[in-house]
């Protein structure tokens, strides 16, 4: 039985009534925000690319993870800027390093707030690489012992959750044992799973100086072509021990999500990446598009595909516009 028996339009007559029957709904508890850490002393350095967004050392971070937790974001995810760099990355494994030292600072201020880390050296090498690099070849097994160890000093440092970016095969298996033989079995990891070498990456990269100096990412990072093989890398981690999944990025992956949510039964996050708010935010300052507006559908959109989480640096506009 069709029109005139079936008016969808009685559905949408008000706001309360919209409200009622809402399919998806977007709460202050599905954020996490992105922070970068840098050393120095009172340094909050906006980010060119990304406006609102700022470099912070560790005082001015914790500050801003005060705000962050008091507008009801429960999450945080840190990437730390070194002072230093090598062909190694060994700075990211370093106990008192930029970000095993935010860890502690954010934990003693406010311990409620879940602390999630990146997982991957592309900040702490020279060559801006996600692996150790031989030849001009990234080297997959080696670069597992290097961020075992940076998973691990982060879990000491307090972290609730390390989260390896670096789509190399098995880090979510060797992180596990690492973490699991050292008596830190309870931390979390929440994996990169589906991380495509994606052109929405340009802003970050200006964030965290992490460009690489020679050659691209596209032999660990993922085909933008690809879908199946997505939900192969999801599977695999969750085999080898992940707790949380993650596409990223999200807006240009929605079937992703969708794919993923319906085949695995872990909790899935998706990252809102740094193009996808720059090109927001860029839009909005030329008046093409009503940036909040825009920003809530997208946020809403993630949701709706399926994640639970959603990194995101629109996190605290979010928040305050979700708090009216």
């Amino acid at each position: 039985m069709t029109f005139p028996t079936h008016r969808y339009r009685r559905l949408r007559q008000s706001g309360g009534i919209l409200r009622m029957v809402r399919e998806t709904s977007l709460s202050t508890d599905d954020l996490i925000e992105p922070f970068f850490v840098c050393e120095g002393s009172d340094v909050r350095q906006e980010i060119s690319s990304m406006p609102g967004v700022c470099r912070f050392s560790i005082k001015n971070l914790v500050l801003e993870v005060k705000e962050s937790y008091a507008l009801g974001i429960p999450a945080v995810i840190l990437f730390g800027i070194p002072d230093k760099k090598n062909e190694l990355g060994s700075e990211a494994y370093n106990p008192d390093g930029i970000v095993q030292r935010a860890i502690r600072e954010i934990k003693n201020a406010v311990p409620e707030v879940v602390v999630i880390t990146d997982v991957c050296i592309d900040e702490y090498t020279d060559h801006g690489h996600c692996g150790i690099v031989n030849d001009g070849q990234i080297l997959n097994d080696a670069t597992l012992e290097v961020l075992s160890k940076m998973a691990l000093t982060h879990s000491e440092a307090g972290a609730d959750i390390v989260a390896p970016s670096d789509m190399m095969d098995g880090r979510v298996q060797a992180i596990r044992a690492t973490l699991d033989e050292t008596g830190q079995q309870e931390t979390i990891i929440m994996s990169y799973a589906a991380k495509y070498a994606s052109a929405f990456y340009g802003p970050f990269r200006e964030a965290a100086g992490s460009s690489p100096q020679f050659g691209d990412r596209c032999s660990y990072q993922m085909d933008p072509a690809n879908a199946s093989e997505g939900l192969k890398e999801v599977l695999q981690d969750v085999e080898e021990g992940a707790d949380i999944i993650m596409v990223k990025p999200a807006l240009s992956y929605l079937d992703i999500i969708s794919q993923v949510k319906s085949e695995v039964n872990v909790p899935l996050a998706a990252y809102n990446v740094s193009g996808e708010y720059s090109m927001v935010k860029a839009a909005a300052q030329k008046g093409w598009i009503d940036g909040e507006k825009v920003m809530m559908e997208i946020l809403l959109s993630i949701k709706r595909a399926g994640a639970q989480m959603i990194l995101t640096y629109f996190s605290r506009e979010a928040a305050k516009f979700l708090n009216r």
